[in-house]
């Protein structure tokens, strides 16, 4: 046994009587002045197994009950690989082991259902890709250029034809945890999206008995793995069908059904999920409201991922055309204020294998420059924070004069109605970050100043880097720098401005 690796017993027994998704087979671990309550499932063939995740080192002992009865003792040792899982810290994540994650995503949304060669060849590219998360489904999905069949469905059906969620289908869940065990030997994280409304098969439009029996399930076999995060849905707000009390109670059965508690969030189409509630760990949109990231962070306490903006590609929908420097920017424009986002690629091609949902090779020429802005990211001491710039103050003056008779605009601001205000911060918007007073972020995205400036703080010096974030360069602007400087930069879309401080 290791710690933050998956742990399995594996017993057999008789065919479990009635529902093979909720077999009676539950058991206990203990270390020390703690216990973890876990269920067992039915794997087929009788075989049952028990999987646990070590969250300490130390001795443990263990019991079985239910259809089977055993127990044992086991001795939980470091890792010398796995980090644990990923959790939230403030508006942050971090691996348990207090490892810096950083997450930079990607869309395929089946790829589990694709042709082993297709998977592979999707897997070969991820290995060198510079994403460490996915978006991925456990249903299969039907959409534009989504038309193939997959060789497993996670369920049987029954005598009438009809998807059975008491009746796994085994060979499904084995072939479907080998990809999430490639990917986090990859350093990859999962984001498990557990329900889509893109569906002909009828998954999407099960009862909710149903889904919390399928829930249930997937719950006890895949809950003791890491690397895997739970996305409730994928677009929620389009099944119709499901209240907000009915995605209130599927939140609910997840966190009844993890003991280890996985990241958990819900993402939309149009309508935010309550990102507010306890259980929701962070934040996950679809939107391209970037200068909403710093408001977001403040409101919520929790990171905020920007999941879906839009895709790299050349297809006919608005959302998979963009081009690779707007991908690069949007990028940028989440990553510099704390944010994070998630990539996606829809270039059309004749056999229908796009990477946003079946996977294959990338084309596209944005995920060359999102892997030159993870590495200065992860150079930087510390994840970044939103800055407010303090503006530039007399000789002299300790504070901005905020007496509405000698600053008209401030008179305005205080007048403007809620959607004035709203225009106001899109068309400002401002992607400024830090790290304390060791680093410094400026990124202008679609602005092209040929002059500009950077107030820093004066009991301190600091490099000043430029960063083309097209070109993937970084060159020296100004050696040594504080407080109010102004700064020559090249007059083009893209740039960035980096101020590091100079450790004497």
């Amino acid at each position: 046994m290791k710690r933050y690796e998956t742990f399995e017993l594996t017993f057999s027994g008789p065919e479990p009587e009635g529902s093979q998704a909720l077999a009676d087979i539950q058991a206990k671990f203990s270390c020390g002045d703690e216990t973890w309550n876990v269920k067992g499932f039915y794997d087929g063939n009788g075989t049952y197994k028990v999987r646990f995740l070590p969250q300490k080192e130390g001795h443990y002992t263990w019991a079985v009950s239910g259809v089977v009865n055993a127990s044992g003792e086991e001795d939980c040792t470091v890792s010398e690989t796995a980090h644990g899982m990923v959790q939230a810290e403030g508006t942050h994540f971090v691996y348990q082991d207090g490892t810096k994650y950083l997450p930079f995503g990607t869309t395929i949304y089946a790829l589990a259902h694709q042709s082993e060669e297709l998977i592979e060849q999707t897997l070969n590219t991820l290995s060198t890709a510079p994403f460490n998360k996915v978006r991925h489904c456990i249903f299969p999905k039907h959409y534009d250029y989504n038309h193939n069949e997959p060789q497993f469905y996670p369920f049987e059906k029954d005598a009438d034809g009809k998807w059975d969620v008491h009746r796994p289908c085994f060979a499904y869940w084995a072939h479907f945890e080998k990809i999430l065990n490639r990917l986090g030997e990859m350093g990859i994280e999962t984001d498990l999206i557990l329900f889509h409304p893109y569906d002909r098969w009828g998954f999407s439009k099960m009862s909710m008995e149903e889904n919390k029996v399928y829930l249930d399930y997937a719950l006890r076999r895949l809950a003791a793995i890491p690397y895997i995060w739970w996305s409730m849905a994928n677009e929620y707000d389009l099944m119709f069908h499901l209240s907000e009390n009915d995605w209130f109670e599927i939140e609910d059965t997840i966190v009844k059904n993890d003991p280890y508690g996985h990241l958990l969030s819900n993402h939309n189409c149009i309508k935010f999920y309550d990102f507010s509630r306890p259980a929701i760990t962070h934040v996950c949109v679809q939107t391209i409201a970037f200068y909403k990231a710093a408001e977001w962070m403040d409101r919520y306490q929790k990171p905020v991922v920007y999941d879906e903006f839009c895709y790299e590609g050349d297809i006919q929908h608005e959302w998979g055309n963009i081009s690779a420097f707007e991908m690069t920017n949007r990028f940028w424009k989440a990553c510099s204020v704390g944010a994070y986002a998630t990539h996606g690629e829809t270039f059309f091609s004749e056999d229908e294998i796009l990477w946003w949902a079946r996977g294959g090779v990338l084309k596209g020429e944005s995920p060359k420059r999102i892997a030159f802005l993870k590495d200065l990211l992860y150079s930087l001491p510390s994840p970044v924070e939103p800055w407010n710039e303090p503006r530039k103050l007399e000789p002299g003056q300790e504070e901005e004069p905020v007496n509405a008779a000698e600053n008209p605009f401030i008179h305005l601001f205080n007048s403007v109605t809620d959607e004035n205000a709203e225009c106001i911060k899109m068309k400002g918007d401002n992607f400024n970050g830090h790290c304390g007073d060791d680093a410094f972020l400026k990124y202008f995205s679609g602005h092209q100043p040929s002059i500009s400036s950077i107030n820093l703080p004066e009991n301190a010096s600091y490099r000043i880097d430029v960063i083309d974030v097209w070109n993937m360069t970084r060159e020296t602007l100004i050696e040594k720098a504080s407080g109010y400087t102004d700064m020559k930069l090249p007059g083009k879309e893209g740039i960035a401005v980096l101020a590091v401080k100079i450790t004497e």
